[in-house]
This record gives structure tokens, sequence and C-alpha cells, in this order.
């Protein structure tokens, strides 16, 4: 079993960033995620990092903005958001141990995370 907790989200301006971190407790070695979901839309794909950090994986709308990135030592994977913009508002999942290789879809995903609010006002 792995327990997700996400930290991190708030209110801020447009152009402005925010770091999102996730803390696991229970088994290792898996890959994690980042998914959100915006009132009134489906879950979507935000980005995803193997176990050993070598790979990462994000959906278009983020590239060049947002990082993925985790700290094995300390069992928590993080998300820097930059140039954040009023399209990035929503609630925002931490996920863990995909099956097989599929990182960018949610039902893949066996542990999942509270969420945790990002708010973007322009």
């Amino acid at each position: 079993q792995v327990q997700l907790v996400e930290s991190g989200g708030g209110l801020v301006q447009a152009g402005g960033s925010l770091r999102l971190s996730c803390s696991a407790s229970g088994r290792r070695n898996y890959a994690m995620g980042w998914f959100r979901q915006a009132p009134g839309k489906e879950r979507e794909f935000v980005a995803a990092i193997t176990w050993s950090g070598s790979s990462t994986f994000y959906a278009d709308s983020v590239k060049g903005r947002f990082t993925i990135s985790r700290d094995n030592a300390r069992n928590t994977q993080y998300l820097q958001m930059n140039s954040l913009k009023p399209e990035d508002t929503a609630v925002y999942y931490c996920a863990a141990d995909p099956r097989s290789s599929y990182y960018a879809t949610a039902t893949a995903y066996n542990y999942w995370g509270q969420g945790t609010q990002v708010t973007v006002s322009s």
C-alpha cells in the first residue's frame, strides 16, 4: 500500500509560480505522476517521472513551464510550476504506481492523493 499527501497549492497571479509536493509513505519503487481536474472537466495528465528520475513526461500544455522531480530519500515528488496561466486552475492530484508504462493514463495508477487546489488569477 502507498499513501500520498499533496501540499503547496494556493492562489497566485498569472505569471507567478508554485511548487507542489507529494509525500509518499509505504512501499517504494514506482513511477509517479501529477494530474489535474478543473470544474466540469475530466481529469487530465500533467507530468510523470520514473522511479529513477531518469525519464520525465509532460503534457504539451505544460511543457517548458512545469518541471517534475523526485527525491527518493525523502520519498517525495515535486511539481515546479512557472509562468502560470488562468487555465492552469484546477485541483492537482498526485498519483503513484502506474500499471505498465501508461504514465499519462489516469486509470493506470493504483494510488492517489486527496488533491490540492491551485487557482491562478488573471
